[in-house]
């Protein structure tokens, strides 16, 4: 019934305005949406069968590849007070150049002489070692002089007693003289006794014989006497030798009493020169430390102390120094699972904040406004984050990186990796399978083969 009242409605229609409901309706044209689909179907496939660069995506900012090439801190050594700026923030300066000036605020450096006085007492200090070395010179000579004093003294005492040994022998050789001649007066004597008894001599001649044997026991006694004194002036002469030793040996043994403690109070007086001198130095450091210089050409920056006269402690940072020349680097971090796909040597393709690009992360060589690099440095301790740091250098054979480059602008690394079909991509990526997973198999079968 509706098909009759669409003919009616046609029929009426075509009768008022002929063509109008041809154009209207368009029931007679032919629909080519099938076509277009199998077409972008066909595309599809075909785009599955693309290669695509798998890739690890990380973030990281500009830094320099050398430590001494980053933001430098100038700190000051000694306390001073601000006293003259010679520079200020955003100035360009070489390395050597004067910063700043320092006033000193410790009492004990406050003499203006204080250099020259230590100097007064490092030649007084030298004078006085001079002083006590002579004396130990003169001491050595005193001890030679009364090593040959006793010398000559000992010498002097071994002759009287090479006397008095003479001597000795000659009254022994006189007291047995006397003794022989008591022993003669003794036998005379005896036979005077005898020849009195018979009458062949007077008592008188008798008497005499008793005289002569009486001188001769007292010349015996006497002769004996001088015998034991010689003996003891010889004991006598031994002790005045062993006496002339012993003060010797005192005398000299004071003498070099008196040159080592000359030697020790020179070099007492030595320690305590060098302990001048160190100070000296000290002194005269400090005194250049009052001005501080640029450590390297660079432009200053964060001025931490700005007015005059202002405290600055030890270690304090005045300023920081920027480097004018920097070797660039990127820092990257990955993640924990990346770590393993990355090596040295390995290309990266960086977009850098500010620089416009248009990136396809899987068609690299369509990518506009990237740069590359190259993997110079992979560390093995994980940072605060929790990711690994990567140092990116830049790719000598690629574009060079923007001079407009800062040390902390961000950028982000493309690190390139193996190329496969998209389709493949896609079904690693639906099973979460890494980038290198199927590569490194590949490798192994190529090595068992």
């Amino acid at each position: 019934m509706d098909r009759y009242l669409y003919t009616d409605f046609e029929k009426t229609a075509t009768s008022n305005s002929p063509g109008c409901f041809s154009k209207i309706y368009l029931y007679n044209r032919r629909s080519h949406i099938s076509k277009w689909l199998w077409g972008m179907l066909l595309v599809l496939i075909a785009v599955l069968f693309l290669p695509w660069t798998q890739n690890i995506r990380a973030k990281g900012t500009v830094t320099t590849l050398r430590q001494e090439q980053r933001p430098q801190q100038v700190n000051t050594v000694i306390a001073g007070s601000i006293a003259k700026w010679h520079v200020k923030e955003g100035d360009f300066v070489n390395a050597g150049d004067t910063l700043l000036q320092l006033g000193e605020v410790k009492v004990e450096y406050f003499d203006p002489q204080l250099l020259q006085r230590t100097k007064d007492q490092i030649t007084a200090k030298q004078q006085s070692i001079d002083g006590y070395r002579n004396k130990a010179s003169a001491t050595s000579m005193q001890s030679k002089a009364l090593e040959q004093a006793r010398e000559l003294k000992l010498r002097s005492i071994e002759n009287k007693i090479a006397q008095q040994q003479l001597k000795i022998s000659t009254e022994e050789a006189d007291l047995v003289a006397v003794s022989n001649e008591l022993q003669a007066y003794q036998r005379q004597i005896d036979a005077a006794r005898i020849m009195y008894d018979s009458g062949a001599i007077s008592l008188t001649e008798l008497e005499k014989r008793k005289i002569n044997y009486q001188n001769g026991l007292a010349k015996l006694n006497s002769a004996d006497n001088k015998l034991q004194q010689s003996r003891q002036e010889l004991t006598n002469l031994r002790i005045e030798q062993q006496a002339s030793l012993q003060e010797y040996a005192d005398k000299i043994a004071k003498v070099r009493g008196d040159r080592y403690s000359s030697l020790s109070d020179a070099a007492g007086s030595e320690a305590e020169l060098s302990k001048l001198q160190n100070q000296l130095a000290n002194y005269d450091a400090r005194s250049k430390l009052y001005y501080i210089v640029a450590p390297q050409s660079g432009q200053v920056i964060k001025a931490r102390k700005a007015g005059i006269g202002e405290f600055l402690k030890e270690g304090d940072m005045i300023v920081e120094i920027v480097p004018d020349k920097i070797q660039y680097a990127i820092e990257l971090f990955v993640k924990p699972m990346d770590l393993s796909l990355i090596s040295q040597g390995q290309k990266v393709r960086f977009v850098f904040d500010g620089f416009p690009a248009i990136v396809f992360s899987g068609w690299p060589g369509g990518s506009y406004g990237t740069f590359g690099g190259r993997v110079i440095a992979v560390e093995n301790s994980v940072s605060a984050n929790g990711r690994f740091r990567v140092l990116v250098v830049e790719d000598a054979a690629d574009s060079k990186w923007p001079a407009q480059l800062r040390i902390g602008t961000g950028a982000e690394g493309i690190m390139l990796l193996k190329d496969v079909p998209v389709y493949y991509e896609l079904w690693r990526n639906i099973n979460g399978f890494p980038p290198e997973y199927y590569q490194l198999q590949e490798t192994r079968q190529k090595e068992k083969k």
